[in-house]
């Protein structure tokens, strides 16, 4: 469906995407998830038409976004981590607008909207002010809007930024409803929400793929050794001795917890779960087991494996995109910086 073919952009001497290539497939949840500066939100915006690529191409639906815009910007939706809104129109005036920049037909426009403003939630503020509603509100807006028409892509850049805990939940759970007729690429940086939502993850650093595959797989790939963490209730440390003859234990070592019981690490050859021959293995010397756990290599830990010491020098990337200047025919497609304004304009009834 999007194929990225050793794309490149510079800044001056900075690279912000180093010939990153790789493929999405239709109707999954893809995590695009990287540390701040590391090139997601230029990538995101080369795959919507928004910047020029210095070297490469993005191909949507075998249409190469810069060489056929119209025809292949019809597949997408996109939300900026900046929802592109018009703060003086109402929600309803504002999905008109977009639905005529969307191109859509007039006799599919009341249809279309009222899809939109249903799958957002958007029923109690469509004739209000969007710069009197919530964040977590406005964000909803701008997903409408990347929805409107019902594009098979939907490009997010963190879209839960700046949210509170209750919205972040609501926003995910969008998403997930997204994802049941549409393709989802969501940018973030935040490892529980990736995970949370995601079916498949694309790590970048520094501009380049470090890896790709799912959740589950890139935690086994990188987990290396498994360790094992014991309490055991022993009169001496001899009754440890037993670890010594099993193969499948690479090495132990001990310490003696305020209680008085032995707290055992225990490092397991390979990434087989043993918990169930020590259990034996101590039953028979007659030495009770208090706790046992189990530590493996989280997503955390994976994601801080590949991209450590490559974190963002700068966010020259973010900044260059956000000072361009767009037409009222880009708005939709690109990152327009919403005006300022002041907190006290929302309403405590219009939080999520």
């Amino acid at each position: 469906m999007i194929e990225v073919i050793d794309l490149v952009k510079k800044y001056g001497n900075h690279m912000a995407v180093d010939h990153l290539s790789f493929t999405v497939e239709k109707g999954k949840i893809y995590g695009f998830l990287g540390p701040n500066g590391a090139g997601k939100s230029t990538t995101m915006n080369i795959m919507t038409g928004y910047l020029g690529a210095t070297a490469g191409k993005v191909l949507i639906d075998g249409h190469d976004i810069l060489e056929e815009p119209e025809t292949a910007k019809r597949s997408v939706g996109y939300l900026p981590e900046i929802p592109p809104l018009y703060t003086d129109m109402t929600v309803m005036e504002y999905l008109q607008f977009a639905a005529e920049l969307k191109k859509i037909p007039k006799y599919e426009r009341e249809e279309a909207i009222g899809q939109v403003i249903e799958l957002a939630k958007l029923e109690d503020v469509e004739n209000r002010l969007i710069k009197n509603l919530s964040k977590g509100y406005k964000q909803r807006v701008g997903l409408a809007q990347a929805v409107l028409g019902m594009p098979e892509i939907i490009i997010l850049d963190e879209p839960t930024v700046g949210l509170d805990p209750k919205q972040i939940i609501e926003i995910r759970e969008l998403i997930r409803n997204l994802s049941k007729q549409h393709t989802v690429i969501l940018s973030s940086h935040i490892l529980a929400e990736v995970r949370e939502v995601c079916d498949y993850i694309l790590i970048i650093s520094k501009g380049k793929m470090v890896a790709s595959d799912t959740p589950e797989n890139l935690e086994k790939l990188w987990a290396g050794s498994v360790t094992i963490e014991l309490e055991i209730r022993a009169k001496d440390k001899e009754a440890l001795q037993v670890l010594d003859k099993l193969e499948s234990v690479a090495e132990w070592s001990y310490k003696e917890n305020a209680e008085g019981n032995l707290a055992v690490e225990v490092k397991v050859n390979g990434t087989e779960d043993i918990r169930e021959e020590l259990s034996l293995a101590f039953a028979e010397e007659r030495c009770a087991i208090l706790t046992m756990k189990k530590n493996q290599a989280s997503l955390e830990q994976v994601f801080l494996e590949l991209t450590e010491g490559n974190g963002a020098e700068d966010s020259e990337e973010d900044t260059d995109e956000e000072e361009m200047s767009l037409s009222d025919e880009m708005l939709l497609e690109g990152d327009v910086e919403e005006e300022d304004e002041a907190e006290g304009g929302e309403d405590d009834a219009s939080d999520l």
